[in-house]
């Protein structure tokens, strides 16, 4: 890396308070000083870890979700996925959250692809990516609360859904753009 880079300046951390807090989310407010010398109280939101699966079968599918969210009153694809449970692995948490929400169990096991923060400058909200090859129906979805249609959706199809915008989500977006990109 660039000595420039690693030499950047560097916002100061003084103390943090809660304002807010229940089981999903804390708001905060952390006493920081930036690089320009004010000094100030910054708030942020603080939420759990998220965890994604990104499910291939042999058809070069991704398994998915067309599923209405009503903070923006949108519906769009998106990857399996949800807030792991204390104590709980992220990789255990992706492949969970892929049974209850789409009623297909992985067969193989959770490959991390990456872990990224979707907007740290407010939000710390760390969230794991994960893939798997091959998954088996064993019945229907048991999380009615993220109720949705399932479907094997074949990447082909993806840059269109995240051009046309259809795909919901940053983890959903930076996963199959990954994959677009990068492979699995």
């Amino acid at each position: 890396m660039p000595e420039e880079v690693t030499q950047a300046p560097q916002t100061k951390v003084y103390g943090e308070r809660s304002i807010y807090e229940n089981e999903w989310v804390r708001l905060v407010q952390i006493e920081i000083e930036p690089p320009d010398g004010r000094r100030f109280w910054h708030h942020v939101v603080r939420l759990q870890t998220v965890a994604l699966a990104a499910v291939f079968d042999e058809h070069d599918r991704v398994l998915m979700i067309w599923r209405h969210r009503f903070v923006p009153d949108a519906f769009g694809w998106e990857l399996p996925g949800g807030i792991a449970e204390p104590g709980e692995a992220a990789d255990v948490t992706a492949a969970r959250e892929t049974e209850e929400e789409t009623g297909w169990r992985p067969v193989g096991p959770m490959h991390h692809l990456l872990s990224f923060q979707p907007m740290p400058g407010m939000v710390d909200t760390p969230h794991r990516i994960y893939t798997a090859v091959g998954a088996e129906h064993i019945g229907e979805p048991t999380d009615d609360e993220e109720a949705g249609v399932v479907e094997w959706m074949p990447m082909a199809k993806v840059p269109d859904l995240i051009r046309t915008g259809k795909v919901a989500g940053a983890g959903s977006l930076v996963a199959l753009l990954h994959v677009l990109a990068l492979g699995r």
